[in-house]
């Protein structure tokens, strides 16, 4: 059965809440506060990918936020050329003013809905993607975008997702909810664990792991690699 979007937010919902919210995702303390392991799973993300393509030049970070994967990327492959693409003009003004102050290449910046990206064929050599690829709808547009990441990455490029996800399991999922609200009350009570399960509830449709892993398969890439998983939350890729 074909699942109804209607009741969730728009794209410019979306993009008006991360205007107004530059500086919390601006510090790493508090922009990734309610994601679990998420400094584990940013150094996980960049040390793979910088493992994987050494000699990278050309680095492209899907929903780039104020830049803070850019950065950590920057810190062990240096001097990248960097093309950002967040939805949210305000954080990509943000972050190229972080980037530029720590890269002697290019910076690049796509104010865009990342289904609506035109990318170069066969360019980059990694792609991060951080908590972005959950905004997605139907399956439509997820291989969509799949397919353009792949597309858009050289031979024996690279991309790295670290995301929020969904579980194929009704009782697993139940499991994680609960897992995850008991660490939310850690940070702010149940008055917080509530906020945020509604704004996931109203913004949000994450996919499986498994789902995004076949995802991987279909339009191309191998050597898909599971790098972390902890509740709610995983950071996984593969190379083109």
């Amino acid at each position: 059965m074909k699942t109804d979007y209607t009741n969730r937010a728009t794209t410019a919902e979306i993009r008006t809440r991360f205007d107004n919210d530059v500086e919390r995702f601006s510090n790493l303390d508090t922009g990734q506060l309610t994601t679990i392991d998420a400094p584990l799973t940013m150094d996980l993300c960049t040390s793979a990918a910088q493992y994987i393509n050494p000699a990278a030049t050309e680095l492209l970070d899907i929903g780039c936020g104020a830049g803070n994967y850019t950065l950590k990327m920057l810190s062990k492959t240096a001097n990248l050329n960097c093309t950002l693409n967040d939805l949210s003009l305000p954080m990509l003004e943000r972050a190229k003013e972080r980037v530029m102050a720590q890269t002697t290449g290019t910076v690049a910046t796509i104010q865009a809905d990342m289904r609506q990206l035109e990318l170069p064929n066969s360019h980059f050599d990694i792609i991060l993607a951080s908590a972005v690829f959950h905004h997605l709808r139907d399956d439509a547009d997820w291989e969509l975008v799949f397919s353009k990441m792949y597309k858009s990455l050289k031979p024996g490029g690279s991309i790295w997702i670290s995301d929020l996800i969904a579980h194929d399991s009704p009782a697993i999922t139940q499991l994680f909810k609960d897992h995850y609200g008991a660490y939310l009350e850690t940070l702010g009570g149940v008055e917080y664990r509530e906020k945020v399960f509604d704004y996931i509830a109203y913004e949000d449709t994450p996919r499986s792991v498994n789902y995004q892993v076949d995802l991987l398969l279909k339009v191309g890439f191998k050597n898909i690699e599971i790098l972390h998983k902890n509740s709610c939350f995983a950071a996984f890729g593969g190379v083109k």
